[in-house]
């Protein structure tokens, strides 16, 4: 399946030069939250077919895709303030949000935060719910191993890139070229090893962000759909039990033969859930 390009805009969020796409014009405005190492490229098979019937917009994260890379990101919650930034900036009073992997935990984090800006949650393989993570990230942390999925080397790229769905074929030559374009352009080396360190060590997932979420995710208001794939690599399916469980009247739905990016592996899937859940 062929990538969606829309075009690029860039908007000043607080300083930080920042890229996203945008589509619809009319319903209720729906913001798409790309994971670690992601980029907008990441929801191309998604915003056209949401836009239908909402405002969707997609940002590249401080630190990533054609985003400025500086500050460099220390600690996750400055990824929180900087979605809020980003639609204040925008002039998004309140939307739903849907995010993956990262963007999950960041998604979920916001509407804690900032419960009255969010009006419905789509957790996407949500990182939070647990340690585990695979050994992939987890390696990163070792000096010795700084740069391995980042530095000027597809094959590192390439590795992670098949770790992240259940089919590599799906990876076509068009996304791989997109991810080593942003992942080694100048400063993204040091912008995701930073990002990626403030919120994973050696043992996994820290515990210093984890256990915050759990102990607050009874009082989640927003109404919460969590989507994950049974065979994810990346983060254990066991973990989509943790937040449907534990957040209030959360709808679970898990994909077969699916990995760790249910939008990109299943859209039209993916898209039809999200669709019905929105309205």
């Amino acid at each position: 399946m062929k990538l969606e390009v829309l075009p690029d805009r860039f908007i000043d969020v607080n300083g930080v030069r920042t890229r996203y796409w945008a589509a619809g014009e009319n319903g209720s405005a729906v913001v798409l939250i790309h994971g670690f190492g992601g980029f907008v490229e990441t929801w191309a098979y998604n915003i056209s077919p949401l836009a239908g019937l909402h405002r969707v917009y997609a940002m590249d994260l401080l630190g990533f895709g054609q985003t400025d890379k500086k500050p460099l990101v220390r600690d996750l919650n400055i990824l929180v303030r900087f979605i809020k930034d980003f639609m204040a900036a925008l002039n998004i009073e309140n939307a739903s949000l849907a995010g993956n992997s990262l963007g999950g935990g960041l998604a979920l984090q916001f509407s804690l935060d900032y419960p009255e800006k969010v009006d419905k949650l789509v957790l996407v393989a949500n990182a939070g719910m647990g340690r585990e993570v695979c050994s992939e990230f987890r390696a990163c942390f070792l000096p010795v191993m700084d740069g391995l999925f980042t530095r000027q080397s597809k094959n590192g790229l390439s590795r992670l890139l098949s770790v992240l769905v259940y089919n590599p074929a799906l990876i076509s030559p068009e996304f791989h070229w997109i991810s080593n374009k942003y992942n080694t352009s100048d400063g993204a080396p040091k912008s995701l090893l930073s990002a990626l360190t403030a919120g994973i060590n050696l043992f996994g997932q820290k515990s210093t962000l984890i256990r915050p979420l759990l102990e607050r995710l009874n009082t989640v208001k927003a109404p919460t759909l969590v989507i994950w794939g049974k065979d994810d690599h990346v983060i254990p399916v066991s973990h989509a039990g943790i937040a449907a469980g534990h957040i209030p009247g959360a709808r679970l739905e898990l994909f077969d033969n699916c990995g760790h990016m249910p939008q990109f592996e299943y859209p039209e899937k993916f898209n039809k859930l999200v669709l019905d859940f929105l309205s």
